[in-house]
């Protein structure tokens, strides 16, 4: 059984995850993702701001994320909740964060920033309002 302080606890020492989001005709649509939390346990997630998923959610902020080891096969949590969006400038200091506690530190912030702002990168985040599996089939 994965309440929501299990679900933070795992996601922050696994990365690697698989994010659903919604399309228009209601159909999912997956996308790999890198994973991490912030200081009030939301999951967030860095992405393009052009890319498909986001613009899923801005249209329907429903979303779910099933995260894994590294070894893919073993443990997993599975995620959901509503979707916020913030975009750069606000994002920026919340991209360095995100890097800082998935990967450390940086060999060259100055670097990253740009990269970020090049990249058009958002920070995609969300409280866990459900969390899984909580069943053993």
């Amino acid at each position: 059984m994965v309440d929501v302080a299990g679900a933070q606890e795992f996601i922050s020492t696994n990365h690697r995850a698989v994010m659903a989001t919604f399309r228009r005709d209601g159909r999912p649509a997956l996308s790999p993702v890198t994973v991490g939390l912030d200081d009030a346990g939301r999951v967030t997630v860095s992405t393009r701001e052009t890319a498909m998923k986001v613009k899923h959610l801005r249209r329907d902020p429903r979303v779910a994320i099933t995260v894994f080891t590294d070894g893919f096969y073993g443990e997993f949590v599975q995620v959901e909740g509503t979707a916020d969006i913030v975009a750069l400038p606000e994002a920026m200091e919340l991209l360095v964060d995100y890097y800082r506690r998935i990967s450390g530190e940086h060999p060259d912030w100055d670097d990253y920033r740009a990269a970020m702002e090049r990249d058009r990168r958002v920070i995609v985040r969300f409280a866990i309002e459900r969390a899984g599996p909580n069943v053993s089939g």
